[in-house]
């Protein structure tokens, strides 16, 4: 991936290594996290066939029709379950909305914790069953790798290597099916309408399994975009601006878009499905002390991650 700009570490060096191969993944991790944001991930342990299925079972759901698809658009919920509607979800500061659906499903709470009487009920179709059962095995998948990696960023932070597994256990996580409709007439587009605009991801890590095509950008250091492949076993994983808000810039989120395609590809789908590793609304994400000094003085105001959420989906337009 052009000079290694986006690494590539293999997942079992961390669950299965020794320690001193678990020590080296952490480092790495947090370097990538640092210098780039972005790494990707080899040898995760889900099933390719899983995959195979998500795809063909979210490519089934958006081709329904679109009165079909909307009677699971839940007013007051904010797209955070369920069908979101074309062009309704705008990049922070952006004019116009992305040229995107998507569909969400979150947390499901099975051991008593109050938590679950503030998480909307997921959504679940009648079209296809099998539609919500990978959905809901997808989730159950990434957020143990999640938690794993936030293991190994604990490490690299010096930090109690369970530090955030209080704040992410029933946390407050949304798995998005996203689909980049066709572009029928392209000469109609407002000159800024793009798939996904610039922007940075929420929460505190994103998971990113493939695309059906390429177009995701992630912007570098020296202020050039990267195009980062499609296909591929490997799993992108990028940080958000709430880790980033809690280390104080020492692990940087990094601004990434999705371009629309070459006219004579316009006329095609693209399907992308990232899993967006939230903690709980309590979690306070006030600067870490570790990360604060003379050289890096503290950057953020004090405020919790449902304050922030809170606050990002009104400025992308999900929430008045």
């Amino acid at each position: 991936m052009s000079e290694q700009f986006i690494p590539r570490l293999f997942l079992p060096d961390y669950t299965q290594g020794n320690v001193e191969q678990k020590k080296q993944f952490s480092q790495q991790l947090g370097k990538a996290f640092n210098e780039t944001g972005f790494i990707t991930i080899a040898n995760h342990g889900i099933d390719h066939k899983l995959i195979d299925d998500l795809y063909s079972e979210i490519h089934s759901f958006f081709a329904l029709d679109e009165h079909l698809k909307k009677k699971y658009e839940i007013p007051g919920i904010f797209g955070q379950r369920g069908y979101t509607s074309k062009e309704k979800e705008k990049a922070k500061n952006a004019n116009t909305p992305d040229l995107k659906e998507f569909w969400q499903c979150g947390q499901i709470v099975t051991d008593g914790d109050p938590v679950k009487d503030i998480y909307p009920e997921n959504i679940l179709i009648t079209e296809s069953l099998s539609f919500n059962n990978v959905m809901i095995d997808i989730y159950a998948q990434l957020e143990h790798m999640g938690r794993q990696l936030l293991m190994a960023i604990a490490e690299y932070l010096s930090l109690p290597i369970n530090y955030f597994e209080e704040y992410v256990h029933n946390g407050n996580s949304i798995l998005r099916a996203l689909h980049y409709f066709p572009i029928e007439n392209p000469d109609a587009l407002p000159e800024d309408a793009v798939r996904s605009s610039a922007h940075e991801d929420i929460n505190l890590i994103t998971l990113l399994i493939g695309a059906s095509a390429d177009g995701l950008q992630v912007l570098k250091r020296d202020g050039t975009w990267f195009a980062v492949q499609a296909q591929g076993e490997d799993i992108v994983v990028n940080v958000g601006d709430m880790l980033q808000t809690l280390t104080n810039n020492v692990l940087q989120s990094t601004t990434h878009r999705v371009v629309n395609p070459p006219r004579e590809l316009m006329g095609t789908s693209r399907f992308s499905v990232p899993f967006f590793l939230h903690p709980k609304s309590s979690m306070s994400l006030a600067c870490l002390d570790s990360c604060i000094s003379s050289e890096n003085p503290k950057a953020y105001q004090d405020i919790t991650a449902g304050e922030y959420l809170d606050q990002r989906l009104r400025e992308i337009g999900l929430k008045m």
